[in-house]
């Protein structure tokens, strides 16, 4: 049974403990907090004697997770990191190895509902999109100093955009009127560049600017660097028999994961791996639509 809590649907939250099999005893790592969903029943499934920690790089959601994961009970530690520096983390709480890691690579519902993050095509706001807005540039800034090949090739590779030379040429046209600054500015921009109008582009299934707001945050927050660090430190961090799962978004990310799984799998690393990505069921989907684009990968280390 899936479990919502306070308006958040955690995904894939069956299939998530099926694969890393949460046992009272075991220490658990969620490197994406998020709300809490994913951590309140691992830590529950973990008791008695279970430990969690958790990270977030984003200090509003780890405040907004602590009563839900106070409410399930047992020992606990939050984290204000970002996952790639999980080694770091683990260290500074004296443990060598774990017995599952979980990560959630996305961005929290709460972070796109709030204008003032610049994640929304539909919400006007700051053009910023920092998951951590304590550091790091805003994605204005990035637009900013960015060539046009390098705004196209970000808008190719990160979001799949095949219109991404007409959108970078206009926005470098346009940053030499008045800096790009708004959601709003640059979902103009877009829009024009797509041949949408505001009013059509805000009836379409796919929002024209989708995939490039995609992949400015991704940018913004180096999520592929970020996410390929976590796959190379994971394997040293797992207990034998010790299990990961990665659940993206991104057709990039999930190549990240396919490919560091499988090349663990040929090195002896892992002993086990998903052969194929296991996605949400039709009841999910319709019920949360987030989960449509999930895919969660697993791997379990070698004895």
């Amino acid at each position: 049974m899936r479990q919502k809590v306070a308006g958040h649907v955690p995904v894939l939250l069956a299939e998530v403990l099926e694969v890393l099999r949460p046992r009272p005893g075991q220490v658990v790592v969620d490197c994406t907090l998020g709300l809490g969903g994913h951590s309140a029943e691992l830590l529950r499934r973990i008791q008695p004697g279970g430990r969690l920690i958790a990270l977030d790089f984003d200090a509003a959601n780890i405040e907004r997770a602590r009563p839900r994961l106070e409410a399930a009970g047992g020992a606990f530690t939050l984290h204000h990191r970002n996952f790639a520096a999980i080694d770091r983390v683990l260290a500074g709480e004296g443990i060598e190895r774990v017995d599952a890691i979980l990560a959630d690579v996305g961005v929290a519902s709460p972070q796109i509902d709030d204008p003032q993050r610049g994640f929304s095509y539909r919400r006007p706001g700051p053009l910023d999109m920092r998951m951590d807005p304590s550091r790091g540039q805003p994605a204005s800034t990035l637009l900013a100093r960015m060539t046009e090949r390098e705004i196209a090739d970000a808008l190719l590779e990160l979001g799949d955009e095949t219109d991404a030379p007409r959108i970078a040429r206009l926005i470098v046209e346009r940053r030499r009127d008045a800096p790009i600054l708004t959601t709003q500015d640059l979902t103009a921009i877009v829009c024009e560049a797509r041949d949408f109008t505001l009013q059509r582009a805000a009836g379409a299934k796919l929002h024209p600017a989708a995939r490039t707001f995609q992949a400015l945050r991704m940018l913004v927050n180096r999520e592929l660097a970020n996410l390929q660090r976590l796959l190379d430190v994971a394997p040293a961090l797992l207990k034998p028999a010790g299990r990961i799962a990665i659940i993206s978004f991104h057709s990039g990310e999930d190549r990240l994961v396919k490919r560091a799984f499988k090349e663990g799998g040929r090195g002896g690393i892992y002993r086990d791996t998903s052969d194929d990505p296991l996605i949400a069921t039709a009841a999910e989907q319709a019920g949360n639509p987030r989960s449509r684009s999930a895919k969660l990968r697993w791997a379990e280390r070698a004895s």
